[in-house]
């Protein structure tokens, strides 16, 4: 894999550790979809998920390794021998297959979780590096906390994981400790003091609890690190990690400070997969978050207006279209037929069964009666909502509410279950808090409703309205998702009641495998 020495390899692990991110849990269709947007961007390597930790675990990362071409297809075991065996059953029919090992290697770990001496750690990674390849001939193995890991054995680790068969040894900042000084000449100590480091690819997995994840992976790769372990939009546990468009415009933008590396990233593509990551997560992007952020490339000030009419460059250090965002202008009207609509949602990575795709269609033309331009963002809210899922228990069928400065907020709702229908109405201190209200009355689930946000999906007053809702139940669970429409009120019930499936369906699956 190490064929050009300037190539830093994009290991995504947005389905993954990007997945622990809370509130931002998949379901095996929205899996498989950001798989294929992964694969259209062109990342070398999909870390789709850890098979031991649930049946649906296994089953996406089965189904990826099938279906998903192009990318190495990872998952991730612990250094346990059931672990190991699980994951390379999971990505056995992928065209490339990797088997990513990971073992606490930090003093504090060594003390309070695994409770092991140095050399019983070292003999229990190479044992299951070896038992790994036995399957696979791509290994890879994260000492976890690596940044908090005394260097002399740091090294040691490393070059036995390297002697044992490891192609690639990863070292991670689990907990965001680290600074860009300090990792850098961590990466550089690695490289100066073990023998056999040129034998595998090093890479980075930083994540962001002090903010500079995207910091210390450049630092690195700078040191030596030929590969960085990355999310889409940042996603993942706490801070969440490296943003993986982050990383890669930062080398193609300073490649003046990087001596020639590159990675094969379409970054074209970036704004695509940023855009579908958050809606199939619920987790919204910041306007001001970098490269995919709505004001990236906005310019209020007067002074940088002037300079950006007389010259783009005097304060824009990228084109959007680089990132893919003059893409999001492409419209269509309700005059545009079923071939332009199909290869729309094709090109944003979105595959529909032709029933999904009849619905969406549908749905698109009812809304082109609503506003003269249809974008891409309003067809990809469209599919979303339009993709059918088993994890769709409720389905909402009719809203009505009645709001005024002088009258109390009344909500009418209807909701399908199955073949049955059920309809309630409640109060509230407004329509949506009255809407949502009596969706808890029909589902006999409480929902604590935790963030409520809202904003236009594309440009206009027609715009729909985005709403992002967080959402945490009786019983402790920390639910996000999104919905879109012209009527807010409709996509804040749209939200809440998909939260509402989320939470049903887990129980459910919880209950086949018990």
């Amino acid at each position: 894999m190490k064929d050009d020495p300037n190539h830093v390899y994009i290991f995504d692990t947005t389905l993954r550790d990007g997945e622990q991110s809370p509130g931002a849990s998949l379901n095996h269709r929205e899996k498989m979809e950001i798989a294929h947007q992964l694969a259209l961007l062109n990342v070398d390597i999909i870390e789709a998920g850890f098979p031991i930790a649930s049946p649906g675990d296994f089953n996406a990362v089965k189904a990826i390794a099938e279906s998903v071409k192009g990318p190495t297809i990872a998952g991730l075991a612990r250094c346990i021998d059931k672990d190991i065996s699980r994951c390379a059953e999971a990505v056995a029919a992928a065209e490339k297959a990797r088997i990513h090992v990971f073992l606490a290697t930090s003093k504090i770990h060594r003390e309070f979780k695994l409770k092991k001496a140095e050399h019983e750690i070292l003999k229990q990674a190479e044992a299951s590096i070896k038992y790994a390849r036995t399957f696979v001939d791509d290994v890879e193995f994260s000492p976890e906390d690596a940044s908090r890991t005394e260097p002399e054995f740091l090294a040691q680790m490393v070059e036995a994981a390297i002697a044992a068969g490891a192609t690639t040894v990863n070292i991670p900042d689990t907990v965001g400790y680290a600074i860009p000084s300090e990792f850098g000449d961590l990466i550089k100590r690695l490289f100066d003091t073990v023998p056999n480091i040129q034998d595998a690819i090093i890479n980075v997995h930083c994540h962001n609890d002090l903010g500079l994840a995207v910091a210390n992976s450049l630092a690195a790769v700078q040191a030596g690190a030929r590969g960085v372990e990355c999310t889409i939009n940042g996603l993942g546990e706490r801070a969440g990690n490296a943003a993986l468009e982050e990383v890669v415009m930062a080398l193609k933008t300073r490649g003046d400070q990087f001596d020639g590396l590159h990675t094969a990233i379409n970054t074209e593509r970036l704004y695509k997969a940023s855009r579908l990551v958050s809606q199939l997560t619920g987790m919204a992007v910041q306007r001001n978050k970098a490269i995919v952020g709505a004001n990236a490339f906005a310019h209020e000030s007067g002074v940088h207006q002037d300079g950006m009419l007389k010259e783009r460059s005097t304060y824009e250090i990228m084109r959007p279209q680089d990132v893919g965002i003059e893409a999001t202008e492409l419209v269509l009207g309700k005059h545009s037929g079923r071939h332009a609509f199909r290869h729309h949602l094709t090109e944003m990575g979105l595959v529909l069964s032709d029933e999904e795709l009849e619905r969406s269609y549908e749905r698109f033309i009812t809304l082109a009666d609503k506003k003269k331009q249809i974008y891409d963002d309003d067809l990809l809210m469209i599919a979303r909502e339009e993709m059918t899922e088993a994890s769709d228990v409720y389905v909402l069928d009719q809203l009505h509410v009645s709001t005024g400065t002088d009258t109390v907020p009344t909500a009418t709702v209807r909701i399908c279950k199955g073949d049955d229908t059920f309809q309630d109405a409640a109060c509230g201190d407004g329509p949506i808090d009255a809407a949502l209200k009596t969706i808890d009355r029909i589902t006999g689930i409480q929902g604590k409703l935790i963030d409520f946000s809202l904003q236009a999906v594309t440009v206009g007053k027609d715009a729909m309205g985005e709403v992002s809702v967080r959402v945490k139940f009786e019983t402790g669970e920390l639910l996000s998702a999104k919905s879109a429409s012209t009527d807010i009120v409709e996509a804040g019930a749209r939200a809440y009641l998909s939260c509402v499936n989320r939470l049903v369906s887990s129980r459910m699956k919880d209950d086949d495998e018990a």
